[in-house]
């Protein structure tokens, strides 16, 4: 059996009260303490979720409460059935 190939998919999580209160501070510690209480919330989720060195996470987005990750079609479907994810989508190439 082949191995399937891992491309790039956004991940965007549902609502998070914790999340939105962070976010409305607007400071420079505010804006650390959000990134870090993503980072790890996004982290916990993978790691919850799939295998450990399956996946590859680029990056957390701050801005909409989401990540970039690294997996293959079938971690896709996984994280789409998570009670705490709301969309995701591979990402597209735009020529």
């Amino acid at each position: 059996m082949a191995k399937q190939q891992q491309e790039v998919y956004f991940v965007f999580m549902n609502f998070d009260p914790v999340y939105e209160r962070l976010r409305a501070d607007r400071s420079k510690e505010g804006s650390a303490t959000l990134d870090a209480y993503l980072s790890h919330k996004h982290d916990k989720l993978l790691a919850k979720l799939l295998q450990p060195n399956s996946y590859q996470k680029r990056s957390s987005l701050a801005i909409v409460d989401g990540f970039a990750v690294e997996i293959t079609e079938d971690q896709a479907s996984i994280l789409r059935s998570a009670k705490e994810v709301r969309v995701v989508e591979k990402n597209q190439e735009l020529a």
